[in-house]
């Protein structure tokens, strides 16, 4: 998940004099995430100067620290450890931010020192939750869901869905192994992964993939690209990918037990490039008999509209992570059709959004829990 623009090379770049803004723009928001707890937790309460000296000093090299951290860590260097740290800093930043945010409201009736204990208490506690809650094994969510037209053979099929597993700077090849174990566990008879695979390339992220290749469903494994892939190289994901034994959906589909039509359409990231170029609905159901039902794999749901135009049944998405740390929830919804879970669109589209198997940049999760899905067709 990201809300930052398109950044597939085959793009043209962008004018040279948007360059210049971007140091603003990091300066603005680096000051004010940061500032506002340094005004809610440390000005403002009063404390005594010794205090707010030593607290001053901590918020201003934590500031200066995260665009170095981000840098050496996201950019050409691509540093493994100042990644792993820069994306924790600015995870408990937005915490702080957040519940600092809060407190800046609630010291309009309270008294701002017992605000600033209050949220200084809050904010590593949910810390702490966030770390233990990004790096578990997924709970596993189970949901019916009726199709209309459903071959009765297919009545009660099992699809897995993985999706948003985003390996990179922190190894979770083990990770990947307890997840693949508790996926072959539930017996599916379909396994599906929504994109977003990895960040990072294959040579460098492979490894924690891999584990993804011990899957096990009667009716195939199946995986179509998301907006990430085309950071680093979606065509080499796409052939990795069907090395271990999945096969890619890129404007294509399959027809599953002879009942069921499961198409796969290219991330939005990929348009003007010169693997899918694009999602392709058409081209994704060319072909495809009318009277089965459609199961549209699609990494952001925001293509729902195209979907629900199509006429299919069920699109099943990720790309949100469920906000992934509160309140983060508000800013995806005000791009997305939904944030997590089942809703309708249109007379007859269904539309599943799972909140991701793992993480994307800061490893925390708060209040937006990962999970593998297990959805059953009726």
């Amino acid at each position: 998940m990201t809300t930052t623009g398109d950044r597939n090379p085959s793009r043209p770049r962008s004018a040279p004099r948007r360059g210049g803004r971007r140091p603003a723009v990091v300066a603005l928001i680096v000051g004010l995430l940061f500032g506002v707890p340094w005004w809610t937790l440390v000005a403002a309460p009063g404390w005594p100067t010794a205090v707010v000296a030593v607290g001053t000093v901590a918020v201003v090299a934590a500031a200066a620290a995260l665009p170095v951290l981000m840098v050496f860590g996201h950019g050409r260097r691509r540093r493994d450890a100042a990644a792993r740290i820069g994306d924790t800093l600015l995870g408990v930043a937005w915490v702080a931010f957040a519940w600092s945010l809060i407190g800046l409201v609630v010291d309009l009736v309270a008294d701002p020192r017992t605000v600033a204990t209050v949220v200084l208490a809050v904010v590593p506690a949910l810390v702490v939750y966030g770390l233990f809650e990004a790096r578990r094994v997924p709970r596993v969510k189970e949901r019916e869901v009726r199709l209309d037209g459903l071959d009765p053979a297919l009545d009660g099929l099992r699809l897995a869905v993985l999706t948003d597993t985003h390996y990179g700077p922190i190894d979770r090849s083990r990770w990947s192994a307890r997840v693949v174990d508790v996926v072959n566990g539930l017996r599916p008879d379909l396994v599906v992964h929504l994109g977003d695979l990895a960040d990072g390339s294959v040579d460098r992220r492979g490894r924690q993939v891999d584990p993804l290749g011990d899957v096990r469903a009667p009716h195939g494994r199946y995986y179509i690209l998301g907006n990430h892939e085309y950071y680093t190289g979606a065509a080499p994901w796409v052939e990795h990918m069907r090395g271990l034994g999945w096969e890619p959906l890129v404007n294509r589909h399959a027809v599953i037990g002879g009942g069921l039509v499961l198409a796969g359409v290219d991330d939005l990231t990929g348009v003007g490039g010169t693997l899918g170029g694009g999602p392709d609905l058409a081209a994704a159901l060319d072909g495809a008999d009318p009277a089965l039902p459609v199961l549209l794999l699609a990494h952001q749901p925001g293509q729902v509209a195209a979907a629900a135009a199509a006429g299919v049944d069920l699109q099943i998405s990720g790309h949100t992570h469920g906000g992934q740390i509160w309140p983060f929830h508000f800013l995806v919804r005000a791009t997305q059709p939904a944030v997590a879970g089942l809703s309708r669109h249109g007379a007859r589209t269904q539309l599943y959004i799972s909140r991701g198997t793992g993480f994307w940049g800061p490893p925390l999760r708060v209040f937006a829990p990962s999970e593998i899905t297990v959805l059953t067709l009726r």
